[in-house]
């Protein structure tokens, strides 16, 4: 006969890659948590240092997916496939989560309600969290303020939400899909895009994960012209048919003024090509024969 639940359960992902030094204490932060029930998924994109030795005492506690090297979303993706709870939480394996994130994230998920007659509850939420870089702890800027409810608009801007904090329900994948693997970065940015557009998110105004930077293997890090996949995420937002009008006009702004900046660089480094694609891109994507010497007057195109 099968068991009743007394908590949802929790499919919590952890994709890694040559983290050995790093993943047990994330693992041991899920395994640490406090009144829920949960599941734990460790998709290893293909690691070829010691990871596979570091997790084979917890292999009764854990679920542990070897993948061929594909990348975070790949890794993500296959955690999503997999997993069989029906809320979905993600951990970046340099993170780490206090004892208590994921029973607050479920209390507050089934008592809080959305001011949103067409959504009767939250099918997302954050949390607040603690930045350390370099072994540090460092104050989050005003930019990166956490919210709640509607703000795909300030979205377009930059990623409000972290994936080691957020936990969401199955149904917001079928409905917005999930990681683009066609994007080596900003893979985050471009869900919370397609999310922020549909659904309000709600927030715990706790710092119940620590987020560490500064490894020399962060993506973040190494990654110049990650405007250039922003960009690519926008126009398939526009693309897309979910927006309202409010949302493709801001859109729209937000994509004007990144390729501007984005080809001002282009043109400083010599890369003209790079531009008139672009332009082309663009002027396909907008439609509008003025479209040109409006926007690209300012950067001498």
């Amino acid at each position: 006969m099968k068991r009743e639940r007394s908590h949802p359960l929790v499919s919590v992902i952890i994709p890694t890659y040559n983290r050995a030094s790093l993943i047990l204490r994330a693992v041991e932060s899920v395994l640490n948590q406090t009144g829920v029930e949960l599941e734990l998924i460790v998709v290893d994109d293909g690691s070829t240092d010691d990871t596979q030795s570091v997790l084979s005492t917890l292999t009764a506690q854990i679920r542990y997916l070897i993948v061929p090297h594909s990348g975070v979303s790949a890794a993500r993706n296959r955690g999503i496939e997999n997993a069989r709870g029906e809320w979905i939480a993600f951990l970046d394996s340099d993170d780490y989560w206090l004892p208590s994130k994921l029973q607050k994230q479920i209390a507050y998920l089934l008592s809080e309600r959305p001011a949103d007659p067409d959504h009767d509850r939250y099918l997302i939420c954050h949390t607040n969290e603690i930045w350390i870089r370099n072994g540090r702890r460092i104050n989050q800027g005003k930019k990166h303020a956490k919210q709640a409810g509607w703000f795909f608009i300030p979205s377009l801007h930059l990623c409000l939400i972290s994936p080691s904090s957020v936990l969401i329900h199955r149904k917001v994948f079928e409905r917005v899909g999930v990681f683009d693997e066609s994007f080596p970065y900003v893979e985050d940015y471009d869900l919370w895009l397609r999310i922020t557009a549909q659904f309000p998110v709600g927030y715990v105004d706790e710092k119940l994960i620590v987020k560490t930077g500064g490894h020399r293997d962060q993506l973040s890090g190494r990654i110049e012209a990650i405007e250039k996949y922003r960009i690519r995420s926008l126009e398939k937002i526009i693309s897309s048919t979910v927006l309202s009008p409010e949302h493709m006009d801001a859109a729209i702004s937000v994509y004007r003024d990144k390729v501007n900046i984005y080809m001002k660089g282009c043109i400083k480094r010599g890369k003209r090509q790079e531009v008139e694609e672009l332009k082309e891109r663009m002027q396909h994507l907008l439609n509008r024969d003025t479209l040109s010497k409006n926007t690209f007057q300012s950067v001498g195109a």
